[in-house]
């Protein structure tokens, strides 16, 4: 029968004639056959089907293809199976590529008769994958609406999963390569059928799966955003956008104004594609999304990127009001973008001659499209006139050419004016506009920037976060004695109680500037902190002591208030002690002296040096994460810690030295792996200060915290122009001078030295070396030896039996970060954390208490970046990971706490006493007064700010940039910041001009 068919097709019989004998084989074809004629039929009319030179030929294999499908329907599923399918869509059909349309109207015929046989799925699932790969492909405009077509119709072939949405973005991808070749009227007409259904399948798809809808967006926004592409995007893409949800627009556009990470070149070159998409046809709500970009990108104040768009594209969007099936969208995107541009009359200028010939052109048309616009334009113009005033020459032709025209009132004018103005756009868009209007997420009120006074604001904050002091502080009740501490006091109390978001330190900085900083310039806040500590120190020190009415009250032992009452506020939080010792090595003689420090500032050793010494010292440890994924080498250190300290000094020639030591990444638990415990003696032959001065530093490129602290606590040797005045030679001699701890401060502060003089070139330079920072911190105290047997006997913490020393822990509460590479420049913002005695302890390791996981610390705790007005949550991880991702950005003063211990436990004991460590202390009803008044201001301000808007201005919200969502993996690339505050449309051809 196959061969009787083909015979009659290929014949030269008249179609009518042929048609009768077709219709002969398909009514035979309804009787019971066997396979392999079935099979013959099948082939043959598949090959007419898709390889057929005439309309006739492929019209007699389609019906034959659905007499056999209907009335032998396993036959067809036998035939019509996915090896087959697979081969049609990879290779074609003969002389038929594989890219022809026919293949898949071929497929979207046979699919109708095997929905319900077993292999349906299997056919879904090839199809799923295949239509994926044509997507890729970048298929013409017609073939893409074939595939649109076939998912439409069968829905249970579009990808799914993961895939589906590769597959919406690699469709909008081929829209935005959509071109239209022809010029004629009906081309066009056919093309925009196309895009239309492509786009509907886009719509399809989203209606059942929204979350597609923004990854889709986020396609769409890098393709017309791409500054690479030598060939803009087509603005078939305006298709995609009349199918997005409008309910999305405010934070889409939110979000996109306020991402740092887009550049103003890919903005600028994303709203003019956009602008130009109002000359697309059909197209719904094109000119919503337009004005809601420019009305965001004014709220944020990108101005530059408003004007210059504006000035190209206005032109262009004005010559869109000759067409009625796009004029309504136009109208709208030109009035925003004149009324807006209310700084400059250029823009309006640029239309001054198209106007006469627009409105003639309107007025001739004579349609009720025409007359609305013309209305409208009307408005437009004058209130144009009433805002650029002054140029009678240029405006005299359009006054002609509207005085037939509606005039609106002066009030109408003001507002429409007053309503689109770029500087209204706060007012009008509050959640757009990225201010603060309420207190930060943390909780936490940040400083405002008085102009480069960050440094400042980073060491006000890392001391209010320090709670001991902060609340010792806030307890102060007698401040005429003590006026900068009162003042500190107010701050103190404000940052705890305001209902800002942030508040002005001026008051405080007038009263704590350093006399030789210069106004407005960038300071040292290491410089500044020293400062204010000695300010505040010597201001108690003539005064009243902030602790007499605890004396009074006698609530402290006579022990306790002789040895802690005597000092100042400074000296209890933040005052230690070192003994300097220099050994003559003449001599032997050794002149020891006892200084008070308030911060230690650690030098940089030298870049070839090694970490490991060898000395009599206990070593400064460092436990839990320095960085996130440690060296290999941790932990394997080799030697003894316990090193037991020589006394004779004079009769020994081992130098006055102590070892220092790193114990790397230990877990908490765990002994350490000893370090090198041979004491070094003077030989003639070598230098052994050098020597060791030599060992007691890391390598450059593994510098932490312990190292410059080994490094500082290492023996110096005294030579040539540096050489020591012996009282008992009486002459100069060589020494050694050695620094050692003897009281270890409540809060210690370190400073690393970065900046330095360079004389080559005679400039400060900053060292720019990544320092690893320990979480917690063991620091060698020397003790007295007859203290030393006291405590161990009395089992006390930290003490080690014959070394002289006893172990101080301390936990790290601020890091102070400085981002540039000069002192007198830059940035400075700070990470803390709450640093309390409130985390469950552990028991004690080693005679030192412990938190439950020494190694897990920065977990337990929250941390925060303090950046001026800026306060966000953080964690150790970016404390420790900073320089690594942003190298000027480097550590530059840290604040350690002391974890309590029996040492310090009187103190810890007298400030609870004294209530300044549990629970917030209460203010004296002046402050709180203050506070509530300013509170009760900050809400009226608000009030009355709201007056103003459409809506009340709540908080930025909090919601991650739309696309981000998709890359929650990912890294977020961040900088630090700045430091500053702050006539008709008739023919084809003009049809086409119109869309293309």
């Amino acid at each position: 029968m196959d061969k009787i068919l083909e015979a009659v097709v290929m014949s030269s019989y008249p179609n009518n004639v042929k048609q009768g004998l077709v219709r002969r084989v398909i009514e035979a074809a309804k009787q019971p056959m066997d396979s392999e004629q079935c099979w013959s039929m099948l082939e043959l009319s598949t090959k007419l089907y898709l390889t057929g030179d005439t309309k006739y030929k492929r019209e007699i294999g389609k019906e034959v293809l659905e007499v056999y499908g209907h009335y032998h329907p396993e036959e067809f599923e036998e035939f019509f199976n996915v090896r087959f399918l697979l081969s049609l869509l990879q290779e074609g059909y003969g002389p038929l590529g594989k890219r022809s349309h026919y293949v898949l109207d071929y497929i979207q015929l046979g699919l109708q008769f095997v929905l319900e046989s077993p292999s349906a799925n299997s056919i879904f699932s090839l199809l799923r994958i295949e239509v994926l790969r044509k997507v890729c492909e970048r298929p013409s405009p017609k073939q893409c609406a074939k595939i649109s077509k076939l998912l439409i119709q069968h829905p249970q072939c579009i990808p799914t999963g993961k895939h589906q949405l590769l597959f919406c973005q690699q469709l909008i991808r081929c829209i935005g390569q959509f071109q239209c070749v022809s010029e004629g009227e009906e081309e066009i007409m056919e093309f925009l059928e196309q895009v239309n259904k492509v786009s509907g399948l886009l719509q399809r798809i989203w209606r059942t799966q929204t979350s597609a809808i923004l990854p889709s967006l986020k396609e769409l926004f890098t393709i017309i955003s791409s500054t690479e592409e030598q060939e803009a995007p087509s603005n078939a893409l305006a298709s995609v956008v009349q199918f997005v949800p409008l309910e999305l627009m405010d934070g889409v556009i939110r979000n996109l104004t306020n991402d740092d990470s887009i550049t103003d070149v890919q903005m600028m070159m994303a709203i003019g594609r956009m602008i130009d998409w109002v000359s697309w046809p059909l197209g719904k709500n094109i000119d919503k999304w337009i004005i809601a970009l420019l009305k965001g990108l004014a709220a944020v104040k990108k101005f530059s990127i408003l004007i210059e768009v504006t000035l190209s594209k206005i032109e262009k969007v004005f010559s869109k009001l000759l067409y009625p099936i796009v004029r309504e969208g136009a109208l709208s995107v030109l009035q925003y973008m004149l009324l807006s541009f209310q700084h400059s009359h250029e823009a309006f200028h640029l239309l001054l001659p198209h106007i006469p010939r627009l409105v003639a052109s309107l007025k001739k048309e004579n349609s009720n499209s025409a007359a609305s616009s013309l209305e409208q334009l009307a408005e437009l113009i004058h209130c144009m006139f009433f805002r650029f005033s002054g140029f009678p020459d240029l405006y005299e032709p359009v006054l002609e050419a509207v005085k037939a025209l509606p005039i609106p009132n002066e009030d109408r004018i003001k507002h429409l004016l007053g309503q689109n103005a770029w500087t209204s756009q706060k007012n009008e868009l509050a959640s757009f506009y990225p201010r603060l209007a309420s207190k930060s997420e943390t909780g936490k009120i940040g400083l405002i920037n008085l102009g480069n006074t960050c440094y400042m604001n980073s060491i006000i904050q890392s001391l209010f976060m320090a709670s001991d002091f902060r609340h010792s502080v806030l307890n102060l009740t007698e401040g005429n004695s003590q006026p900068l501490m009162t003042k500190l006091q107010w701050l103190f109390a404000f940052l705890e109680h305001s209902q800002r978001p942030a508040i002005s330190p001026e008051s405080f900085l007038s009263a704590s500037w350093p006399p030789w900083f210069t106004p407005g310039a960038q300071q040292d806040c290491s410089e500044y902190l020293k400062y204010l500590l000695d300010r505040l120190h010597e201001e108690e020190k003539t005064g009243k002591r902030i602790y007499q009415k605890l004396k009074e009250s006698s609530l402290m032992s006579q022990a306790v208030e002789h040895h802690y009452l005597k000092k100042t506020l400074v000296e209890k939080m933040f005052g230690g002690k070192m003994m300097t010792k220099i050994r003559c090595l003449k001599c032997l003689n050794v002149s020891s002296r006892e200084e008070a420090f308030t911060d230690l500032s650690l030098a940089f050793p030298p870049s070839d040096r090694n970490v490991h010494g060898s000395t009599s010292m206990l070593p400064v440890e460092e436990i839990g994460p320095q960085f996130i994924e440690p060296p290999e080498n941790a932990g394997q250190l080799t030697g003894s810690p316990w090193i037991q300290r020589k006394a004779p000094m004079a009769s020994d020639h081992a130098a006055p030295s102590v070892s220092v030591e790193t114990l790397g990444f230990q877990e908490p638990g765990e002994a350490a792996n000893p370090v090198g415990g041979n004491d070094v003696g003077v030989d003639a032959a070598k230098d052994p200060l050098s020597t060791f001065r030599e060992q007691a530093c890391a390598p450059k490129d593994s510098r932490s915290v312990p190292d410059l602290i080994n490094y500082f606590l290492s023996p110096e040797r005294l030579t040539a122009e540096n050489k020591y005045h012996c009282e008992k030679c009486a002459s100069l001699q060589d020494a050694e001078k050695v620094a050692e701890l003897t009281e270890g401060p409540h809060y210690l502060i370190l400073t690393l030295l970065r900046f330095s003089f360079d004389p080559r070139t005679m400039k400060r330079k900053k060292i720019l070396d990544n320092v690893s920072i320990p979480v917690v911190l063991k620091l060698p105290i020397l003790v007295a030896p007859e203290e030393t047997e006291e405590v161990c006997r009395g089992g006390k913490d930290g003490a080690v039996p014959g070394s002289g020393f006893m172990t101080v822990v301390y936990d790290l509460c601020s890091v102070v970060v400085h981002s540039g590479i000069s002192s007198e420049s830059g940035h400075y913002y700070c990470y803390s954390r709450e640093c309390t005695d409130t985390v469950p302890h552990g028991q004690p390791r080693d005679g030192v208490p412990k938190l439950a996981s020494d190694k897990q610390l920065d977990f337990e705790i929250q941390w925060y970046l303090f950046n001026d007005t800026r306060v966000s949550f953080s964690s150790f991880e970016s404390v420790s990971n900073v320089t690594s991702f942003f190298p000027k950005d480097t550590a530059y003063v840290l604040f350690y706490r002391q974890r309590p211990g029996r040492q310090s436990c009187l103190l810890h004991e007298a400030l609870a006493e004294a209530g300044h460590l549990h629970g917030e202390p209460s203010l004296h009803k002046d402050l709180m007064e203050a506070i509530s008044k300013d509170n009760i201001l900050f809400l009226q301000e608000q009030e009355k700010e709201a007056r103003n808007r459409a809506a009340y201005i709540s908080a930025l919200p909090k919601s991650p940039l739309w696309w981000r969502d998709l890359d929650r993996d990912k890294d977020d690339d961040s900088s630090s910041g700045g430091c500053s505050p702050a006539a008709g449309g008739g023919g084809s051809g003009s049809f086409h001009g119109l869309v293309f």
